[in-house]
This record gives C-alpha cells, sequence and structure tokens, in this order.
C-alpha cells in the first residue's frame, strides 16, 4: 500500500468558513486558499483559531495561508510575468478558462475596467516585484495573518521566470528567516 507506514501528516484545506471550522473542530492543521479565495481568509483563521480543539494530532492551531508570489530581479518585471495569471483570472470572470497565456506588456490594454476590479481583488494577497519589494510584502502577509507557514504559488508562462521567481522567494524565505533568529 503507497505511503503505508509512513505517516504522512492530515491537513484541511479549504477556501471556505466551513473548511476552517472543521478544521478547527477536528483539531487538524488548516491550510487556507488565499492564493485565489482572498475575501474570506482572515475571517476564517479567527474562526479556525477560535473553535480549534486540541487533537491526537495536534495541541495547538496551526495555520498555513497560500500567497502569489510573482518575484523577478526589478518590479517592472515581476509585474510583467504576473499579467500571465491576471489574464487567467480574467478569463475565469468572462466564462472561457483556457491554456495560460503569455505575459503582456500592458494589462490595461486587454482587460476591461471590470475585469481589472474582479482581478485586483483576487490578487489581494500577492507578492509582485523585485526582491525588496516581495520581502516587504511577505512579511507584511505573515505579520498581517499570524500564520504558521505560506504556501507560495504564481501561475507563469514561462519556466524561466517560474525558477527565477522561486530562487528570489527562497532567498527572501532565507532572509525572513535570519530576521526573525535575531
Amino acid at each position: 500500500v503507497p505511503g503505508h507506514g509512513s505517516r504522512v501528516p492530515v491537513w484541511l484545506l479549504g477556501s471556505s468558513l466551513f473548511s476552517a471550522e472543521l478544521a478547527g473542530h477536528l483539531g487538524l492543521p488548516y491550510a487556507f486558499a488565499s492564493h485565489f479565495a482572498p475575501e474570506m481568509l482572515m475571517e476564517a483563521l479567527e474562526i479556525y483559531r477560535s473553535r480549534f480543539r486540541p487533537s491526537a494530532r495536534l495541541a495547538k492551531p496551526y495555520a498555513m495561508a497560500a500567497i502569489n508570489v510573482f518575484a523577478a530581479d526589478t518590479d517592472a518585471e515581476a509585474n510583467r510575468i504576473a499579467t500571465t495569471m491576471m489574464q487567467s483570472f480574467a478569463a475565469v470572470v468572462r466564462g472561457r478558462p483556457g491554456l495560460v497565456p503569455p505575459p503582456v506588456d500592458d494589462i490595461n490594454a486587454v482587460l476591461t475596467p471590470s475585469e481589472q476590479a474582479a482581478v485586483s481583488s483576487r490578487l489581494k494577497y500577492s507578492a509582485i516585484g523585485g526582491k525588496e519589494t516581495v520581502r516587504e510584502r511577505i512579511a507584511q502577509f505573515i505579520t498581517q495573518t499570524g500564520v504558521d507557514e505560506l504556501m507560495v504559488t504564481g501561475m507563469m508562462f514561462d519556466l524561466k521566470d517560474r525558477v527565477r521567481s522561486l530562487e528570489i522567494t527562497a532567498e527572501v524565505r532565507a532572509d525572513l528567516g535570519r530576521a526573525q533568529a535575531a
């Protein structure tokens, strides 16, 4: 049997208030999908923590939240590569999801004002920029949410952009870890 005896930790991953309540009631670690459903993140974390019951798996609440990260060597380049996800969110709003689109230089030229508002709302918990911008945004997100862990994601068209984004994000993580240890 695959995984037998491996003691894989059980988490509840959700994007609703019910999932937060259930994770708390069951005494499980909770991960919230704030990378695409940011509207209820703070309320979900509050419900999870307030309804948490210690269990055989976990003595106290332990939460993770997802954040979109688009890191590049410059803020301008990060904003450009993030347009892939912006276009994908807009395609869902239009009811026409499809393949991952390439980035564009001017997102305002391809989105209507209402689509721009919808996309902006979905990207509420995102870190888009160069290393310093991403570091500030991630630190702010951790402080704001009080989460124990982050799940980092970011829909990017080009593999080299994704690899570079993850390299920068790893540097930011190391920097934040050193700052916390000091």
